[in-house]
């Protein structure tokens, strides 16, 4: 029997349990090893606020309509995309794929999975790099793509408002591509764990100071180059429109919920020029999909670990048994000043 995460109310997490199929001649059955917790999507779900439990998702029309039966319900089943497992069984005709091998991918927080060989091949980790590695496989390729749409420029000055675990990724990424980087944040642990890892060339806390004002004066008053927003906080999307210099670019790659507050479009954002990009993992910049597709990112992320070009050991603040999959969340909700990326141990129950 596998068992799985479920969201049975806003903050409430239960367990379901469901049975290991048979395989098929194709298929490879993975133990699920850790799983990491998206402090962004997840907790929108977790927290009820997730725009798919209110509306209507129409794919053909690609919007939101208000419906009496919205797209998504509690109780919310096998949530999450930072997985990675062992495969512990082969289907017959299964080749290239061996028992043992450490596959990374996205199956949600259950402790057993069904994958097609051809998934489990493209997505086979490096020996060198630790299993829990593998939990950042999705995350890690959101920043990238976010990095991507800012189109960062060698000796550019890149503002990264929000410190979390995507934004830690990006300010390093960020920096591999030439930016100095400016790291935004309001909890102080975030702020020194981005200035250890070099995650961040400077740190400014939000709480401190205007920080517009600061990245300004960092700036000669010419104002960032790029800013990439990463914490879904229309507040700070604001602070970034006003840290850009005229006629700039800001990321938005935070997932942003309800209504926009404190957001003020009249202000910098029209007299300064600013483009507002929107990034989504579903896409990539319209120039690069000949080449970039989602499988392309998440390979060169993992690439960009196992050759030590990124450095996420600091990042990871908790490994919590999976059973306490409850408790990993409530951190997560009410402690967001103590944690970064928090991860569930499937080996622990």
């Amino acid at each position: 029997m596998g068992k799985v995460v479920v969201f049975t109310q806003p903050r409430t997490v239960g367990f379901e349990f469901y049975d290991d199929l048979p395989l098929k001649a194709h298929e490879v059955r993975l133990r699920t090893l850790y799983s990491g917790i998206s402090a962004g999507t997840e907790l929108t779900a977790y927290r009820g606020s997730n725009p798919y439990l209110h509306k209507q998702w129409d794919p053909v029309r690609k919007l939101f309509v208000p419906a009496e039966q919205p797209s998504l319900t509690y109780p919310v089943s096998g949530w999450g995309y930072e997985e990675v497992g062992e495969v512990v069984e082969l289907g017959g005709e299964v080749e290239d794929v061996s028992i043992g091998d450490i596959i990374f991918g996205t199956w949600g927080h259950r402790t057993h999975h069904i994958v097609e060989a051809e998934y489990a091949r493209d997505r086979v980790q490096a020996k060198s790099l630790e299993a829990i590695f593998g939990t950042f496989s999705q995350i890690g390729s959101i920043a990238i793509n976010g990095v991507h749409d800012a189109r960062i420029r060698i000796g550019e000055t890149v503002a990264v408002f929000g410190m979390g675990t995507l934004g830690q990724i990006v300010g390093q990424l960020a920096k591999k591509s030439g930016a100095r980087v400016i790291g935004v944040d309001r909890f102080e642990k975030r702020l020194e764990i981005a200035a250890q890892s070099g995650a961040a060339d400077i740190v400014l806390n939000a709480g401190e100071g205007e920080v517009a004002e600061h990245i300004r004066a960092l700036t000669h008053n010419r104002g960032a180059d790029v800013a990439i927003e990463v914490t879904g906080s229309t507040m700070a999307l604001n602070q970034a429109v006003r840290s850009v210099a005229y006629s700039a670019k800001v990321v938005a790659l935070g997932f942003f919920q309800g209504e926009a507050t404190g957001l003020f479009l009249g202000e910098e954002f029209h007299h300064n020029r600013v483009n507002i990009v929107g990034s989504q993992i579903f896409g990539t910049d319209p120039e690069l999909t000949y080449r970039w597709n989602r499988l392309r990112l998440v390979q060169t992320f993992m690439r960009l670990q196992a050759d030590g070009v990124v450095d996420l050991q600091p990042i990871i603040t908790h490994v919590i048994p999976f059973d306490d999959a409850g408790e990993a969340f409530r951190i997560l909700d009410q402690e967001p000043e103590n944690a970064l990326q928090v991860v569930l141990d499937c080996t622990r129950m």
